[in-house]
């Protein structure tokens, strides 16, 4: 196995960054406006009926080779929901050797001072022309933990997310949705709106992740800390303008991992700050190492 974590100059919004509006501290990235035709084309999408919306979920926004919609499991918590043609993809917020992570703008909501995307472990998808997408197939929730400005009152997410399909070609796709969360109990989406939460990694110490050291001048050597004997898989994302692949290690090193380090901005200097995401096993878990100088 093979992991490009590359960062694209082009890529400038991802499901991690931040942007200010009324009436909160923090609102998700601002996507980039889509071509009018792909808009068009929405509603086009998937040819059949889309389930009608309950209290606790919106209508579904159509695009081609997709559909999404919010969904709430209470007055704090809720999800986006992507459901995907067969055979077609979307990506996690690192999307691989290509592809482009989904933004999240949530600009116009009420009563809501911050916003947090959790996004389930990816899988490695191998694409048609060789490279490997990190992302979903099927569909995905990410849910989202709301913080209000004023815990007495009810929640308003309005929400314009982008984000991409692949099958043979990569559309881009995206949804403008408003919800009201109701803060009652009894929500048809909390359990799938659960298991995607536990489906998301969970955030460790660096020690508890396992051991960096550098190896060569190159790179590094990751040794998990794991006494089980499943597969497991390395994500690697490193800041802009860096690039480092990820690899199990030769055989006789044990269930380690070769960081390669390919590009680096000219006048960076270490450490160098990496959030590493491991799969397979009991859990998926992830830390941020501060990755020092290769020697």
């Amino acid at each position: 196995m093979t992991q490009s974590g590359r960062s694209r100059g082009a890529i400038t919004a991802t499901g991690g960054e931040t942007s200010g509006v009324p009436g909160g501290s923090l609102y998700h990235s601002t996507p980039a406006s889509l071509p009018g035709a792909f808009v068009a084309l929405a509603c086009l999408a998937f040819g059949r009926p889309a389930l009608a919306s309950d209290a606790f979920s919106t209508d579904w926004a159509r695009s081609p080779k997709s559909q999404a919609r919010l969904v709430a499991a209470g007055g704090r918590l809720a999800g986006f929901e992507i459901e995907l043609a067969p055979e077609a993809i979307t990506y996690w917020r690192n999307p691989g050797d290509s592809g482009v992570p989904p933004t999240f703008d949530f600009a116009g909501s009420v009563n809501v001072a911050k916003v947090e995307p959790v996004f389930p472990a990816p899988k490695r998808i191998k694409e048609a022309d060789g490279g490997e997408a990190f992302g979903y197939e099927g569909g995905v929730v990410v849910p989202m933990r709301v913080e209000p400005v004023d815990g007495g009152k009810p929640v308003t997410l309005a929400l314009h997310a982008s984000y991409a399909v692949c099958e043979k070609l990569c559309l881009p796709a995206e949804a403008r949705l408003k919800l009201t969360l109701p803060q009652v109990a009894g929500s048809p989406h909390a359990d799938r709106i659960e298991a995607a939460l536990s489906a998301a990694p969970t955030p460790v110490q660096p020690d508890e992740f396992g051991a960096l050291a550098a190896a060569g001048s190159d790179g590094w050597r990751l040794c998990p800390k794991s006494d089980d004997e499943a597969a497991r898989d390395l994500f690697v994302e490193p800041p802009p303008g860096w690039w480092v692949t990820a690899a199990p290690a030769p055989e006789g090193e044990g269930k380690c991992f070769r960081l390669a380090l390919r590009e680096k901005p000219k006048d960076a200097a270490f450490p160098v700050n990496l959030r590493l995401t491991l799969t397979g096993g009991a859990r998926p878990v992830e830390t941020t190492v501060a990755a020092p100088k290769p020697h």
